[in-house]
């Protein structure tokens, strides 16, 4: 099964996350089937936090992939639905 979870990155105090599409059984920080985009949440534009691919994570979406709670919230501030499966 696919998953669309976080990956942490950067140093410590420093966190920044990119988004993937990974294997459920691969660990956190383990290996990626596709990067969609990057989150960085100490910007101070909240505009500028989130960089997704949205095309990508919509067909990820559609062909099963289940995103993570924290992943689910974010994809929902670049308005994409991300209820599996469903058609935007």
């Amino acid at each position: 099964m696919v998953v669309l979870r976080l990956k942490r990155m950067g140093r410590r105090h420093r966190p920044f996350y990119r988004l993937n599409a990974m294997d459920k059984r691969a660990p956190r920080n383990g290996r990626v089937i596709e990067e969609l985009g990057w989150f960085n949440p100490l910007l101070e534009d909240e505009s500028k936090q989130l960089c997704f691919n949205a095309e990508r994570i919509k067909y990820w979406l559609s062909v099963g992939a289940q995103p993570s709670d924290t992943a689910r919230t974010l994809i929902k501030r670049i308005g994409v639905d991300p209820t599996p499966g469903k058609k935007a």
